[in-house]
C-alpha cells in the first residue's frame, strides 16, 4: 500500500468514528458545553468540519489563507446531519486533492504556516489535518462522560 492510499485510509478511518461519536449525541445535548468559554457539541462539530476545508484550500495555496470564505457562515446549527450535508462536497474535493498527489509530493511540498509557528511537508500536513479531527473527537468523548451521557463503542 502507498503512503498516499494510508493518508487516505486514515482520513476515512478517522472520519467515520468520529460521525460514529457525533451522531450518537442525543439531540438534547448537542448544544451542551462544559462551560461558558467551550465549544457546545454541534460547533465543535462544524469547527472540524470547517477546519477540514479550510487546511484543504491551505493545502492548494501551498500556505495559509489571507480570506477564508467559509460555506459554514451563516448557516443555522440545526443537526450533525446538516452539517454533514453541507461538508460532504467539500470533504470529496479534498480527498480527491489528496489522491492527486504524487509519493514525492508528501515531502517535496511544504505548506508555509509562518503565522502559525510552522512550515510543514504535505506528508506531515495531512497528518495533522486528521489529528485535529481526531483530538476534538476525544474533547467530545469527554463531553458525553461530563454530560452523562453514554458513550458508543469506537474501537470496533
Amino acid at each position: 500500500m502507498k503512503s498516499i492510499d494510508l493518508i487516505i485510509l486514515n482520513f476515512n478511518e478517522v472520519r467515520r468514528r468520529s460521525i460514529k461519536v457525533w451522531t450518537s449525541i442525543p439531540e438534547e445535548k448537542l448544544y451542551w458545553k462544559p462551560d461558558d468559554e467551550a465549544m457546545n457539541c454541534l460547533e465543535m462539530i462544524r469547527h472540524v468540519l470547517e477546519s477540514e476545508h479550510y487546511y484543504h484550500l491551505a493545502i492548494r495555496n501551498r500556505g495559509s489563507l489571507s480570506v477564508f470564505d467559509s460555506p459554514f457562515e451563516n448557516q443555522p446549527f440545526t443537526s450533525v446531519n446538516a452539517e454533514l450535508e453541507i461538508a460532504e462536497p467539500y470533504r470529496k474535493k479534498f480527498i480527491d486533492t489528496i489522491k492527486s498527489f504524487s509519493e514525492g509530493d508528501l515531502e517535496n511540498i511544504k505548506i508555509d504556516r509562518s503565522e502559525s509557528g510552522y512550515i510543514r511537508d504535505l506528508g506531515d500536513m495531512l497528518l495533522r489535518v486528521a489529528y485535529h479531527e481526531s483530538v476534538h473527537t476525544g474533547q467530545l468523548l469527554d463531553y458525553l462522560r461530563t454530560a452523562g451521557v453514554p458513550r458508543i463503542r469506537i474501537w470496533d
